[in-house]
């Protein structure tokens, strides 16, 4: 399992001993946590099932590209990836493709604040 062997990082204020193998809790100043891995050498940052994280790290610019995968399934409840609120950003799409079963993968990167038409 690559996952189980790669170094993790968590982003918590109540975590204080991981039990998962190679795990480093951030704490402090996220921003310049995060800054710094990002500086290191040899890899990528990924996050895993945190829309609020999600959201703090575009919020903050520390977001240089994310890979959205729609599931054909509508759900009519839940957590949301964006929230109703919130800063306005506009995406360059980088990779686009659909698997066999209908699965939608889209790559983007951010591209500052979008401009919207006057009329």
């Amino acid at each position: 399992m690559a996952l189980n062997e790669a170094p993790k990082y968590v982003a918590s204020t109540t975590l204080t001993a991981p039990r998962w193998r190679d795990t480093t809790v951030l704490r402090g100043d996220l921003a310049a946590a995060i800054s710094e891995l990002k500086a290191r050498p040899g890899g990528e940052l990924q996050v895993h099932g945190s829309g609020i994280l999600i959201q703090w790290l575009l919020e903050n610019d520390l977001v240089d590209e994310m890979t959205l995968i729609t599931v054909p399934v509508v759900v009519g409840q839940g957590a949301r990836l964006f929230p109703d609120a919130g800063p306005d950003l506009a995406l360059d799409l980088v990779e686009s493709r659909v698997d066999t079963k209908g699965v939608s993968i889209q790559v983007y990167r951010p591209a500052g604040r979008p401009r919207y038409a006057t009329v």
